[in-house]
């Protein structure tokens, strides 16, 4: 009986755990989105001076920045260096995030901007989902789970020699009377 119990108990841990995972990754996916947005926006003023003057090539942009004998010019190719490099980046998460469920949770799991995983799960809180996926994700996690405890504990109790049947040879029966 207690059994039975610890398996509902195990079936409901993974089913909890497994609810999380849609609601992290739609987190996660968020989280990019905003901070591409914003990426975007800052560079737009960037984008129009490099159109106009050099066929919309924000590297190009730089360069002349660098080139520049103003001390603030050169700065500023640092600084809009590094807005390059953190939109490229924010784009490459975001192509990321809008692939099919399969690759989000790839990459996700695997990976994801260890930056940005980070801020999502320090501000993350959990929540139990009444999607299909979030639905789906439960109960496949908890099947998983639990299947995966019950063969350890089968396999464990196997090797140290628990619910095995002992066979009885003919020397060891004893009748009835």
């Amino acid at each position: 009986m207690f059994r039975s119990y610890l398996r509902l108990v195990l079936f409901a841990v993974g089913l909890l755990v497994g609810v999380q995972i849609p609601g992290f990754i739609n987190d996660y996916s968020q989280r990019i989105e905003a901070h591409w947005q914003e990426s975007e926006q800052s560079l737009s003023g960037f984008r129009q001076t490099a159109k106009q003057f050099f066929n919309g090539d924000l590297d190009a942009l730089v360069a002349h920045y660098r080139a520049s004998s103003d001390p603030v010019f050169a700065s500023d190719a640092n600084s809009l260096t590094n807005l390059l490099v953190r939109s490229r980046l924010l784009d490459a998460e975001w192509q990321a995030m809008n692939g099919p469920w399969y690759v989000r949770v790839w990459h996700v799991a695997f990976n994801a901007n260890p930056d940005l995983f980070k801020e999502t799960y320090d501000g993350y809180r959990y929540q139990v989902l009444l999607a299909p996926e979030a639905i789906a994700w439960g109960i496949g996690c908890a099947l998983l789970l639990a299947f995966v405890v019950e063969l350890l504990v089968l396999g464990a109790g196997w090797t140290l020699g628990f619910n095995r049947t002992h066979k009885v040879t003919q020397h060891e029966q004893r009748p009835w009377r």
